[in-house]
């Protein structure tokens, strides 16, 4: 009886506990700027953030009958500084790169003899302020401390790659790794023994293990008002992830809550697409029969509109159009300066807004003091201040709330007054091209269509989901509902100084460019599927870059510039055959989509370019990068060697939609003759090779896909089904590895490769492992597209559109009507 009722007791457990659906879940996902996640199972039981890993806190508390309760978020901590780390203000340092003695670490240590500087310490180019050059570097703080007795003191430290610090001769951290975000230590036991009153040495040992270098450090407290906050937390019941919005079940005592983050990003209407609003919207209902008086709570950080917490903000409340409106950005404001890819946005502002017939009250508070009107304890009330890591708080009475359910949503907003720059042009947002709208009118625009938009959006994941199911199966909908928010929300919609539409990619936690073509080329299916204009908005730049003589080599460049300045390539090397392949690919994918080719047509004498070079150099490419060029240059690629093949085909089906028919035989010909040679010289017996002069390699060829989806018949489909059954013994656990010469992968390639499959069974063989990366992955991240296909631990790409390339199955079905 007993094992019985522990089994059963088990199960309950089992059955209460979250389910797990996706790496990290977007909440308000609009562009790389604006962009907010949660990165647990359960809604309350962690800190929002930043795609990057950057605090942005977003928190909600519902309090029933006076009883409290969280559902979103934890708020931040509130840190008083000790020893600033240099996000904060620059810090002197004495520093050395070449090895010093043992005591070196000792408070006593004389250090006279090694070099001053400025920290934080790094690379050239990063933003450290002192180079440290070499793959060693050994760094001491000097500092004193008088308030032994305050609390808690944490050690802040960033680092690339490996680090060790040291208090007064004592270890206090160790990480033989990256710590790409600021880690936050607490000294506990002889590690708190260490801090002494007056003169204190804080040192650290950084090792550099290749690529950039950098390291960063402080020593901070926590607020002791943050520490007082306490609060019970509302039990999370149930989670719905659609592909535009996201759904939580709370109960909170006799109260049940449903919480839901929508973004409306609907590609059929770009004005609501480029409207940078997103809702979030609470639905109570008590759970008892009895009446309960209702009061609901949302925080939103000023980290919002800040790269770095430290970076001083001006915050104010006012009302407009009929709305309660909260509004904050940095007190600097400058404007399209900050490049890079691990990188948040400084200028602009943004606002949290509500109808004022709601009666809310909004206020703007200190962090420590966001949430103590709540809790009873008095604050002044203030419309405007300044300060850093302030809070934006809405409280919004619902009144008495019993059976029947009531409903209120909160708006939150960015303005980036300008988004890129594009050739030394500053262009505004798609919804501000003339520059005679304001954000007041938006979220009066988006109040106005609350309700009208989220039907639509629940009307268009509903129908999404089932496309989905239909074409590839249920883990196959599952990966295309994840890859959605995420594809979209990594571009920016503008319009060029020419009038054409500019839809601009940021290479996530690749190499933060901008406008990247082999970025374009993998996300195209989704955009192919619900707005083609959207991929010639990709495009556009990159034929503009070369039209105007900005860019004259005959062949396609690689980027734009680096996010968000588009001022010209700013990636080291090109990559001739990868992208004026990907550029003739996906004109002619255009061209089958819309039944024509009049897109192709404009720019016609760029595309002729381009495949002039590919006819001469893309079938035995020399030893070049191509998109996966984390692995490195490569001679004799036979992927390559395929999107040379499938660009001349589209080249010519493309000549022949024109009417030129003489240029479409020819280039059609030249391509299946090409394939016929490839067929011969990448043949390793039961898969075709990797390189055409190794046959004991292999590689996924991708690249093919595109002859089945434009169906040009330039391969036999028995190359398509001997690579598939060949792929189906190299699985690893979290899918089929890129090539031989490594485990790792990139998931949107593997769907590309899956979809080759000439029936549902491969297809969903090869698409299950992917599914079961995206659920047990460790990498608590919007989720990567280059993994280990081993244990699932990412290869640092982040949050990147190519896993619109998810949505190649669809696309296939849609043109070929299966």
């Amino acid at each position: 009886m007993r094992k019985t009722l522990l089994a059963w007791l088990l199960g309950c457990s089992v059955a209460f506990a979250q389910e797990r659906k996706a790496p990290a879940y977007p909440l308000v996902t609009h562009d790389p700027y604006f962009s907010i996640w949660s990165t647990t199972d359960e809604l309350n039981k962690g800190t929002t953030s930043h795609w990057t890993g950057a605090n942005q806190s977003l928190t909600g508390l519902i309090s029933v009958d006076g009883k409290v309760y969280s559902f979103l978020g934890k708020p931040e901590k509130a840190y008083q500084t000790i020893v600033p780390a240099g996000e904060q203000e620059a810090y002197p340092v004495t520093y050395t790169e070449t090895k010093p003695g043992e005591n070196w670490i000792n408070a006593d240590f004389d250090d006279a003899q090694w070099q001053k500087g400025t920290g934080a310490l790094g690379s050239r180019g990063s933003v450290a302020k002192t180079v440290w050059a070499k793959d060693e570097v050994w760094i001491r703080k000097t500092f004193t401390f008088d308030d032994l007795s305050a609390g808690t003191v944490y050690l802040k430290i960033q680092h690339d790659d490996k680090a060790t610090a040291y208090l007064n001769g004592q270890q206090i951290y160790t990480k033989p790794d990256l710590q790409g975000k600021f880690a936050y230590i607490p000294l506990t036991g002889n590690m708190a023994k260490a801090l002494k009153k007056g003169r204190n040495v804080l040192s650290v040992y950084a090792v550099n293990t290749g690529g950039p270098s950098f390291v960063d450090f402080g020593l901070v407290q926590e607020s002791p008002a943050s520490r007082s906050m306490a609060f019970n937390e509302g039990k999370q019941k149930a989670m719905q992830f659609n592909a535009t919005q996201t759904i939580y079940e709370f109960a909170c005592g006799p109260v049940d809550l449903t919480v839901t983050f929508t973004s409306p990003l609907l590609m059929n209407d770009l004005n609501l697409l480029a409207r940078p609003v997103s809702y979030i919207a609470t639905k109570v209902r008590a759970n008892d029969g009895t009446a309960h008086k209702v009061t609901v709570y949302f925080g939103a950080s000023t980290n919002v509109a800040v790269h770095n917490a430290f970076q001083p903000v001006e915050a104010s409340k006012y009302t407009s159009n009929n709305l309660s409106v909260l509004k904050a950005g940095t007190t600097e404001q400058p404007l399209l300066k900050r490049t890079g890819d691990d990188v948040r946005i400084d200028w602009g502002y943004m606002y949290v807004a509500v109808p004022q017939s709601y009666h809310a009250i909004q206020s703007v508070t200190n962090t420590a003091d966001a949430l103590k009107n709540l809790f009873g304890q008095r604050v002044a009330q203030t419309d405007h201040l300044k300060g850093e890591q302030l809070v934006l708080n809405t409280v919004i009475p619902m009144g008495s709330v019993g059976a029947t359910a009531k409903e209120q949503f909160v708006m939150i907003g960015y303005d980036d007054l300008y988004s890129v720059q594009y050739f030394k042009t500053n262009l505004r947002p798609w919804w501000n091209t003339d520059g005679k709208h304001t954000i007041e009118q938006q979220l009066a625009l988006a109040a106005a269509q609350y309700k009208t938009v989220t039907q639509q959006c629940s009307a268009f994941d509903k129908k999404l989901y089932a496309d989905a199911l239909k074409s590839g199966g249920e883990a196959y909908a599952n990966l295309c509902e994840l890859a959605y928010r995420q594809a979209v929300s990594a571009h920016k919609l503008v319009k060029s100084p020419e009038g054409e539409m500019l839809f601009l990619s940021k290479e996530n936690f690749s190499n933060g460019s901008i406008g990247t073509v082999d970025i374009t080329y993998p996300s195209a299916p989704l955009f192919l599927i619900y707005n083609p204009d959207l991929v010639k908005g990709m495009m556009n730049g990159i034929f503009y870059f070369s039209e105007s003589g900005k860019w004259n080599k005959p062949y396609s460049s690689h980027d734009l510039g680096t996010y968000p300045q588009a001022n010209g390539q700013t990636y080291g090397e090109d990559m001739p055959v990868e992208e004026s392949g990907n550029m003739l690919i996906l004109a002619a994918a255009i061209a089958k989509v819309e039944g024509n080719a009049s897109y192709a047509k404009k720019h016609w004498k760029t595309l002729t370019i381009w495949a002039e070079y590919l006819a001469k150099d893309g079938f035995d490419p020399a030893n070049q990068l191509s998109t996966d060029d984390f692995a490195g240059h490569l001679a004799r690629n036979a992927n390559l060697s395929v999107k040379a093949i499938v660009a001349l085909g589209g080249y010519g089906t493309l000549a022949n939609m024109l009417g030129d028919k003489a240029t479409g035989q020819k280039y059609t010909a030249m391509a299946k003759d090409m394939a016929k040679r490839w067929m011969e010289a990448a043949d390793a017996g039961d898969h075709y090779a990797l390189t055409f002069n190794n046959k004991n390699t292999w590689s996924q060829k991708y690249n093919l896909v595109w002859d089945k989806v434009l169906n040009m018949g330039l391969f036999p489909k028995e190359v398509y089904s001997r690579e598939v059954k060949y792929y189906l013994t190299k699985q690893e656990k979290y899918g089929l590895p890129l090539d031989s010469r490594k485990t790792y992968t990139k998931n949107d390639w593997i769907t590309w490769t899956a979809t080759l499959a000439d029936n549902p069974a491969d297809f969903k063989a090869l698409i299950a492992p992917v599914y079961t990366y995206a659920l047990e992955t460790p990498d608590r991240v919007p989720m990567s597209d280059w993994y280990e296909a081993k244990d699932g631990r990412r290869q640092n790409f982040t949050a990147r559109s190519v896993v619109g390339g998810f949505y190649i199955k669809m696309l296939n079905d849609k043109l070929n009507k299966k």
